[in-house]
């Protein structure tokens, strides 16, 4: 983009982990380049993750069912036309974000486009002769996309909470001690990345035996919270909490934690953001394929390493060899040794 362009349309619709590793790039983007603005097109809920957004950040809310098909893709770019747009950085890169490319390329409009290489990473995931070598994280290509259109940026992003005001707590929150926070997401979107309830829930007790610790269940859907309160109703020192905080509530939450026990989820990028350490478990999927947290330390991934792993990029609700082998081979205590690590 030329220095007088200076208004740049930042497209990603979906899903809720995939938006919070934009932030990371629009975030610093926006800090080193404050005379650009920023005008990022998504989903209404996934915008209340733009917590103490840069002065130059718009946010450009659509209901994406709203606008379904040919005619509905239509009216969006109808919509985008009185937006004043200078250029167009795709991060999402499906056939809806397309159309609305082709509409920009053809106005002589500079576009760049997120590069996935989905076929670069067949060889993680084939049943024989697996490579796995890692490759680039998805936040780093959200980067990539920026360069490419003449904005170097540099990755300065460290918490959504700087400088910003924390969402107030509900009293459901104790007041913090002396003793530990453990934040413990136990669920994600695919079952193949999903850590064995009855295992999830020995380890819970095993931390809540240590008798220093708070433990915080975080879920969302009702299926979730009937199991979690179930679990938190076992332990005085355990609080169910779905339904109970707001978006903004559970990052300021999550921001005060001393350790995050989470899937390959959206929770793990949400705890990401606001700085705090992430013991992610991975079944189906692998850090290798490029989602870790921003900012995680590697070494606090677990991931079995069975022959089998990983069998999808992005998880699936079916096991090929019909045993979850990769997360049964991760143990409770595994995971207890990690968290003693980070919290001693």
């Amino acid at each position: 983009m030329r220095e007088e362009e200076s208004s740049l349309l930042i497209i990603r619709m979906s899903a809720l982990g995939d938006v919070a590793m934009t932030i990371p790039a629009i975030y610093s983007l926006a800090r080193q380049y404050p005379s650009y603005r920023l005008k990022v097109l998504t989903q209404p809920f996934f915008g209340r993750l733009f917590v103490n957004a840069p002065h130059n950040v718009q946010l450009i809310l659509v209901n994406k069912k709203d606008y379904r098909g040919l005619g509905g893709i239509k009216r969006l770019i109808d919509k985008l036309k009185g937006e004043d747009i200078d250029g167009v950085a795709d991060f999402h890169n499906v056939i809806y974000s397309w159309l609305i490319d082709l509409y920009f390329r053809l106005r002589g409009k500079p576009v760049e486009v997120l590069r996935k290489h989905w076929i670069n990473r067949i060889p993680l995931v084939r049943r024989r002769y697996k490579v796995r070598t890692d490759h680039r994280n998805y936040t780093l290509r959200y980067f990539d996309v920026l360069r490419r259109l003449g904005l170097a940026v540099t990755p300065s992003f460290t918490s959504l909470l700087d400088g910003g005001e924390p969402a107030t707590l509900p009293s459901c929150i104790p007041p913090k001690g002396k003793e530990k926070w453990i934040g413990i997401a136990p669920f994600a979107r695919y079952y193949n990345k999903t850590y064995p309830l009855q295992l999830m829930r020995e380890t819970i007790g095993i931390l809540a035996e240590r008798g220093d610790a708070v433990i915080f269940l975080f879920g969302g859907g009702e299926k979730e919270r009937t199991i979690l309160n179930l679990w938190g109703a076992e332990h005085h020192s355990t609080i169910s909490l779905p339904g109970r905080l707001t978006l903004e509530q559970e990052l300021t939450l999550m921001s005060r934690l001393d350790v995050m026990i989470s899937m390959d989820s959206a929770n793990m990028h949400m705890a990401s953001l606001v700085g705090t350490p992430v013991i992610s478990l991975w079944g189906g999927t692998s850090p290798h394929c490029g989602f870790m947290g921003w900012g995680q330390d590697r070494q606090n991934a677990m991931a079995a390493g069975t022959g089998c792993q990983p069998c999808t990029i992005a998880g699936s609700d079916r096991c090929p060899q019909h045993n979850l082998a990769c997360m049964y081979a991760i143990t409770p205590d595994d995971i207890c040794r990690k968290v003693e690590r980070i919290i001693g």
